[in-house]
């Protein structure tokens, strides 16, 4: 069992990074799907990968340069695999009549007006409310950036286990396009808590509460439109969810 659950871990990671793992033997597609309860744990690598850039670049330079440093670090670390997701969405969505043709722009690499306005808006604001944070406090901003890389990845397995598949099944990104399990969602969401530990709970609370109405905005939208989830909604839900939890944290002690 540990050398499986190793297995799928080193899956996750190589499904949603670009870090170097080791070489995963005997692969099968479905390994993607079933590793998705280690997607936030990933996503806390990535994040604490990000912070110790955002927490030395504070040291420099100004809340700003650092913010952006870090959101760009994530980016590079992903290959922009969310991002991507969140700009083919938002074309797809936005640029479509029928359920079709919204699936086929969904598909097409060329990135659209809807795609490139919904990517930079939400970089921007990303990169805002880091610097805000940072300016309050650098230890805060790191605590928040692991938890809403971590958190992200979370609302993106809810996703997969609450919605249906929407799209072709031969085109999944994560494989067998099979709703993922309750005990997958289950871990996933407790690895991705702890990091709220290290917030003042009122701002914990308000991330958690701004992030979810922020993730479900493009699962519901993707599901009355295409009638269900892709592998590029999923890459919305979870850029969506880590705008509204770093906007709402850096709102509550901000202010």
């Amino acid at each position: 069992m540990i050398a499986r659950e190793a297995r799928l871990f080193i899956c996750a990671v190589q499904f949603l990074t670009r870090l170097p793992t080791p070489q995963l033997r005997g692969f099968q597609p479905e390994w993607i799907q079933q590793s998705a309860r280690y997607y936030p744990l990933t996503g806390q690598i990535v994040g604490i990968l990000s912070a110790v850039v955002l927490y030395g670049a504070a040291q420099i330079w100004s809340p700003w340069v650092a913010a952006l440093l870090a959101v760009g670090s994530g980016v590079v670390l992903t290959g922009g695999f969310h991002e991507d997701g969140l700009a083919d969405t938002a074309d797809g969505l936005g640029g479509g009549q029928t359920r079709a043709r919204r699936l086929e722009i969904m598909k097409d690499s060329r990135l659209g007006s809807y795609g490139a306005l919904a990517l930079g808006l939400t970089l921007a604001l990303r990169v805002a409310a880091l610097a805000m944070l940072v300016a309050v406090s650098p230890w805060i901003a790191v605590v928040a950036l692991v938890a809403s890389h971590g958190l992200g990845r979370a609302a993106a397995v809810a996703a997969m286990t609450v919605m249906p598949y929407g799209g072709d099944p031969g085109m999944a990104k994560e494989g067998r396009p099979d709703r993922a399990s309750l005990m997958s969602l289950t871990v996933g969401v407790l690895i991705a808590l702890w990091p709220l530990a290290f917030l003042p709970p009122l701002a914990g609370a308000a991330g958690l509460g701004l992030g979810l109405i922020a993730g479900m905005a493009p699962a519901w939208s993707a599901w009355r439109l295409i009638g269900g989830r892709t592998g590029d909604v999923l890459g919305a839900v979870e850029q969506a969810f880590e705008l509204g939890f770093l906007l709402a944290v850096a709102g509550v002690l901000s202010s």
